[in-house]
């Protein structure tokens, strides 16, 4: 995902996740749009994925995405919530961690199409 980034002129900070998902942090491009940045991400990883066995022929991302931008000062905190992953979700699952970011910052949703 690193170097798919850094084509789509993005600066990787670090990149991680669990079995359900995974979190980017990354510098914006200046002259490309989130979603074809996010498009270019899944697309070209996922292709790369299905290369690494039959296992993972069937591999697909989910339809949707959340997107939120930080400030400087927040980098070094979500630097080390990325690298925590594992232990952080077991004690709050993704699902329930993204509905209460979306509802701290009163992002309106409709449940219906956040999950596939």
């Amino acid at each position: 995902m690193a170097s798919i980034l850094k084509d789509c002129d993005c600066s990787p900070i670090i990149i991680g996740g669990i079995e359900d998902h995974v979190h980017v942090l990354c510098k914006l491009s200046k002259t490309r749009s989130m979603s074809s940045v996010i498009e270019d991400v899944k697309k070209k990883s996922s292709k790369w994925i299905k290369t690494r066995g039959v296992e993972y022929k069937n591999f697909y991302w989910q339809n949707g995405y959340g997107a939120f931008s930080i400030g400087k000062s927040q980098v070094n905190t979500l630097r080390k919530y990325i690298q925590n992953q594992e232990e952080h979700h077991q004690k709050k699952s993704f699902k329930e961690e993204f509905l209460e970011i979306l509802n701290r910052y009163g992002v309106e949703y409709d449940e219906r199409y956040l999950w596939d």
